[in-house]
């Protein structure tokens, strides 16, 4: 009688039926924590900036910078590369790098300009925008050898640091004119704009930097904890120069990859000859490597 009224017991069947979701390992939430994380900090930086803590509000974009370039390369270390930290990073980097340093940019500036200003803010953080969708439409396409240690046009973490240029001189006291910096600040922007979305070859030594030789390792060291003391004393002499630097070495990148294009042509870099006129694949720095291989 039991049998007739009552089911059999299937163990197999009813676990089954319960478990319906696999669970997630660690090494896939870490990465995407951190970009979370990155994400919050560049958000606070709006807060920092409308609450006139300026120097909070640039060191926080910094440190999403930081932790942009780290996410990625600890995915790959911790294998836990998916196309969702993919999706998520993309737009963690246009909310930092696109939305943040222009809202800073007009909190700092370009509010004397009014809507002109506030419209200079919304091209440079649709120019990011278009950067990143450039970047995640030509992940597969093919790139020379010699063009492994170049972007296309200037990186979204960069073009927010090098944006932010007129904060650094203001805090300097460089400028001392509201009505004069804000329309500097506004051609300044647009023009870091168009160096982003523009075909212009840029530095990244993704290629020469991406192993370091063992007489160099305790330099370097040396070095990375040199420039983080100097950024912390004098945050804003740090940053002015090393945004002024970086523009003055775009026309040597330049000049560079013509040089490394004409030699890989005429047959001397060992592959295959190919047009001056083709640029290298689009990666973002923020934008690292690593998101070309994600799937």
């Amino acid at each position: 009688m039991a049998g007739r009224f009552f089911p059999p017991f299937e163990p197999e069947h009813n676990e089954s039926k319960v478990r319906r979701f696999r669970a997630v390992p660690m090494r896939l939430l870490i990465p995407n924590l951190i970009t979370l994380l990155a994400i919050s900090i560049g958000l606070t930086a709006i807060r920092m900036g409308m609450e006139g803590r300026m120097e909070l509000a640039v060191y926080a974009v910094v440190v999403a910078a930081v932790l942009d370039g780290l996410d990625g390369r600890l995915a790959r270390l911790l294998k836990g590369t998916s196309r969702f930290g993919a999706e998520l990073d993309s737009l963690c980097d246009f909310v930092n790098f696109g939305v943040v340093p222009a809202v800073l940019l007009y909190i700092w500036t370009l509010h004397d300009l009014s809507s002109i200003g506030w419209a200079g803010a919304i091209v440079f953080a649709v120019a990011a925008a278009l950067r990143l969708a450039r970047f995640n439409v030509a992940l597969d396409t093919p790139k020379p050898d010699y063009a492994q240690d170049f972007f296309v046009g200037v990186p979204a973490p960069a073009g927010a640091l090098l944006v932010m240029l007129p904060i650094y001189m203001g805090q300097l006291g460089s400028i001392d004119l509201p009505v004069v910096s804000a329309s500097v600040s506004l051609i300044y922007c647009i023009a870091i704009a168009l160096l982003m979305v523009s075909k212009l070859p840029t530095w990244s030594f993704k290629k020469s930097a991406s192993r370091v030789p063992r007489d160099m390792v305790a330099p370097v060291f040396v070095g990375a904890v040199l420039f983080i003391a100097l950024l912390v004393s004098y945050t804003w002499e740090v940053l002015t120069l090393g945004a002024l630097a970086y523009l003055a070495a775009l026309p040597l990148a330049f000049m560079t990859y013509q040089r490394l294009a004409r030699r890989y042509k005429a047959g001397q870099a060992g592959d295959e000859p190919v047009d001056d006129a083709v640029p290298p694949v689009d990666e973002a720095s923020a934008e690292d490597d690593e998101k070309v291989r994600l799937h």
